[in-house]
């Protein structure tokens, strides 16, 4: 399986912190070995609006690996030209795992694919969902600020949320890194 990381319009920094951490949840154990295979997105400004510059980046590093599942991972811009390519990639006949996509307000997300959204305060959670969201989403509580649940999504304490129900699960409270966990460990198993 590979995960692929679509950053938004920031400073480089911030990716490699967000990738640290990633990285940190998967070899302390907490995903089975060589279980996934974490590609960046290389592009910067506009381009990570481009699906099909994600589609091609995609191809070039996934070569003969059309039927290997993908999970998304997006940031802000970058679900923009994320969803695009995981619609493009299900085109070209690829498997979407998962699609998560981190603080994409006002971007619409709709797809034959789980697709959960995480935000850094409860009113873009809320006014994000309007335009579609799947089971299983988290908002920061207390808010952060924009590019924090990027950076350090560790230190981010939140609420996780059924969307379709509107209840918090037993566990509500959690890290949005534990609840990013919470969802590879999920998809790993199935």
């Amino acid at each position: 399986m590979s995960i692929i990381i679509c950053p938004g319009i920031h400073e480089p920094e911030l990716t490699e912190s967000f990738r640290v951490g990633l990285l940190d949840l998967v070899s302390h154990g907490a995903i089975a070995p060589n279980y996934a295979n974490i590609l960046i997105y290389p592009g910067k400004d506009v381009l990570v609006l481009s699906a099909l510059h994600i589609l091609q980046f995609l191809r070039d590093c996934l070569t003969g690996s059309l039927k290997s599942p993908i999970i998304f991972i997006s940031f802000s811009a970058g679900v923009v030209g994320a969803i695009g390519a995981a619609h493009l990639w299900q085109l070209l006949g690829g498997r979407v795992k998962a699609f998560i996509a981190i603080d994409g307000w006002g971007v619409p997300l709709q797809g034959n694919f789980p697709i959960h959204r995480m935000s850094h305060d409860y009113f873009t959670h809320w006014s994000s969902s309007l335009l579609g969201s799947g089971q299983n989403n988290f908002y920061a509580n207390p808010a952060v600020d924009h590019l924090s649940i990027w950076k350090s999504p560790q230190t981010v304490q939140g609420c996780w949320v059924d969307s379709c129900i509107e209840i918090i699960p037993p566990k509500g409270r959690l890290t949005a890194a534990e609840f990013l966990l919470m969802l590879l460990k999920r998809y790993e198993a199935n």
